[in-house]
């Protein structure tokens, strides 16, 4: 691997180490964005935009939305990543404990998203998440803070039922969630209300000041690269926050004084997006409008601004699979560490299309990154991603991309570690590029 590569590498594991949640990764999303001089603004608040700012909002905490503006806009457009936060797991109810005939004591989950079940069990777990606490303002009142919590031990598992007593589990078996994914807390000596006695002291406030919580299971293993010649890099949560992470690096990287580059990460992909804070929600929308509004234009620049931008939707892809390569198309197939995955749908679950692809492509050859090509099988059905869902809502030419995975939804993942390099240079370039419409829609790119 080249330097700049190896670099990226290592900063994405630490990033997925600690980002247990959705809640963990865009505050770490957060704290890159500051660091690189990035000014907040609260949604609940009047913006004041200047030419040349560098701004982020937050959006219940686990979506962001940051942007730049150019000091020499004249036929401006917005430049768009997006990418998601949110990875399959599952989530702890609000009565958490089951107590099993007095001998055992059980928490109580819900599966959030479509995971591989069976990659959860027989593995040490355990629980982060947000807490919200009531604290005392200095002038007496009362407010509600929002706290992050993460245990980050050895806490749960989910136990296998030995194939003595379950001879068919090789023969294929449908797992329950409510049954056979429930996971394991303790013993016979763990009394009623411990849990949340835990999660009190996780948080450091008192018991009765704990109003509200979002809690979740996550996959103790560290990440690591492995491979003959170390080219695989495996994690919890590849799908998405590679993407995330990757589009960050070049959207810090990338500029262009003509444009508005916008750096989006929505939460509650894998369950549709259809939230306040998802790809399907006036998140995306809101921001721009307000950009513009905050630059003293009007409705009519607002809608000419929209038709002058691009957006690269960000979500993983899937490689071929060693053992089973007739899963995936015989001609249109992808495989890790061979360059960005450019997706294509008759039915637009992805939006790419002919104009798309061109532009993307033209920006990925200045840039010297290599790009392949995604579709399903004719006689499969594919997923969807964010960005047919976020176009409803804001109109513009949209490719679909992403990095070509193994074993996607599983609770430990895996990809090439040449794809992140290759992600955040093709966002640099993308961020640095003008597009320019003429009257007959014909695109050009500008430096």
């Amino acid at each position: 691997m080249l330097q700049d590569q190896t670099t990226a590498l290592k900063g994405l594991m630490n990033f997925l180490k600690n980002s247990p949640t959705c809640f963990h990764a865009v505050d770490q999303l957060r704290g890159m964005l500051e660091e690189a001089g990035f000014a907040k603004l609260p949604e609940s608040q009047r913006w004041t935009l200047q030419p040349g700012g560098k701004y982020y909002t937050v959006r219940n905490g686990s979506s962001v939305i940051a942007f730049r503006i150019g000091s020499a806009l004249e036929q401006p457009g917005f430049t768009v990543t997006a990418s998601h936060s949110d990875s399959p797991c599952f989530k702890i109810k609000e009565n958490a404990e089951i107590n099993v005939r007095g001998h055992y004591m059980q928490l109580n989950t819900e599966g959030y998203g479509g995971m591989i079940c069976s990659t959860w069990l027989d593995r040490p777990l355990s629980v982060a998440g947000r807490v919200l606490v009531r604290e005392t303002a200095e002038d007496g009142k009362e407010k509600l803070v929002t706290k992050l919590i993460d245990f980050d031990r050895d806490l749960v598992m989910i136990p296998n039922v030995a194939i003595h007593m379950n001879r068919k589990i090789n023969d294929g078996f449908t797992f329950n969630k409510q049954i056979d994914m429930i996971p394991l807390f303790g013993g016979a000596d763990v009394e009623k209300g411990e849990f949340r006695a835990m999660v009190v002291e996780q948080a450091g406030v008192k018991p009765e000041d704990v109003l509200g919580s979002d809690l979740y299971l996550y996959n103790r293993m560290a990440p690591t690269v492995w491979g003959a010649h170390n080219e695989y890099i495996s994690s919890g949560k590849l799908d998405d926050l590679e993407c995330a992470y990757g589009t960050l690096l070049g959207f810090l990287k990338g500029s262009n004084e003509k444009s508005i580059q916008v750096y989006a990460c929505f939460d509650n992909e894998e369950v549709g997006s259809g939230t306040k804070q998802g790809a399907d929600s006036t998140f995306l929308q809101d921001v721009l409008y307000r950009i513009v509004r905050g630059l003293g234009m009007d409705d009519e620049d607002y809608r000419c601004i929209q038709a002058r931008s691009f957006m690269l939707s960000c979500d993983n892809a899937h490689a071929v699979h060693p053992n089973h390569p007739e899963k995936t198309d015989v001609a249109n197939c992808t495989y890790m560490n061979e360059g960005i995955v450019i997706k294509s749908h008759a039915g637009q679950k992805y939006t790419s299309d002919a104009v798309s692809v061109a532009v993307f492509r033209g920006i990925c050859e200045k840039a010297g990154v290599p790009v392949q090509f995604f579709a399903n099988r004719s006689d499969e059905a594919g997923g969807s991603t964010l960005g047919n869902i976020a176009m409803a809502h804001v109109s513009m030419n949209t490719v679909d991309l992403g990095l070509a995975q193994l074993a996607m939804h599983s609770a430990y993942e895996t990809a090439g570690v040449k794809d992140l390099g290759y992600l955040a240079e093709a966002s640099a370039a993308f961020y640095s590029t003008h597009l320019v419409p003429d009257e007959a829609g014909v695109l050009r790119l500008e430096a």
